[in-house]
């Protein structure tokens, strides 16, 4: 009796971690990265692994020109309303001569860069290894597929010139976080940075307003920096009036 409860509670156990939507199975390498010290030998391969990763990226991107990044969604498709105005932004700023970079994944990544194809354009794609939802789209000329977060969001900024930032969840809130804080620290330039969907934006704009500016830990004018739309012309329009990088 006692054996039979053990295994009905196992099994309950099961379930409930089979309907926490977002655990997914971890590879060892995973979670060794973070495990702290270990012996210097595998964490200088480890460093030699980054390394080489970065340096794939910077080779095959190297010729990458006049390029602007779109984050999102991997989870809304083909026929959601940010899915379709994605696939707009791609093909206006293909018809731009804009090369359009995303996460090179389903979704809002893939909208884009399908977008983008339908009108001759050029499109990147800086995939990511992971158990759930990303594989490579069919509208990608070329792509990487990365093992580090922090490498490919490196590539995803490096080589851009403006940031559309589509609805989307906790990667996309991190990648337009991270993007912000390095514009306002100065370790990149003032590029434009635009969101989509201002029903979608705006109560994140009220929270920086009227609580983090409002307690001082950030200025308004960091805020000031980021364009709202729901205009996939006003896109295209804000990016074209900005200035282009001058490289030194």
């Amino acid at each position: 009796m006692e054996s039979n409860d053990q295994s009905k509670l196992t099994t309950e156990k099961r379930d409930r971690r089979k309907d926490f939507g977002w655990e997914h199975r971890i590879s060892n390498e995973e979670r060794s990265f973070f495990w702290g010290h270990r012996k210097l030998p595998k964490e200088i391969w480890r460093a030699f692994r980054v390394f080489l990763e970065a340096s794939k990226g910077f080779l095959l991107f190297h010729y990458i020109t006049n390029c602007v990044t779109i984050f999102g969604s991997a989870r809304l498709k083909e026929g959601h309303e940010y899915y379709e105005a994605a696939r707009k932004i791609g093909q206006l700023l293909a018809e731009n001569h804009f090369t359009v970079m995303t996460g090179g994944g389903p979704g809002i990544m893939e909208a884009a860069n399908r977008g983008a194809k339908e009108k001759g354009g050029r499109t990147i794609g800086c995939n990511i290894d992971i158990h759930q939802e990303q594989h490579p789209n069919p509208y990608l000329d070329r792509w990487i597929t990365f093992r580090y977060f922090f490498i490919r969001k490196v590539m995803l900024t490096k080589f851009s010139r403006a940031f559309v930032v589509m609805p989307g969840g906790l990667g996309t809130l991190d990648e337009f976080f991270e993007l912000i804080t390095l514009i306002q620290t100065h370790k990149i330039s003032k590029m434009p940075m635009i969101l989509f969907g201002t029903a979608y934006w705006n109560p994140l704009i009220d929270y920086m307003e009227n609580t983090l500016a409002k307690l001082g830990t950030i200025d308004i004018s960091d805020i000031r920096r980021i364009a709202l739309t729901d205009s996939p012309e006003e896109v295209i329009e804000f990016i074209n009036t900005s200035k282009p990088i001058q490289l030194k």
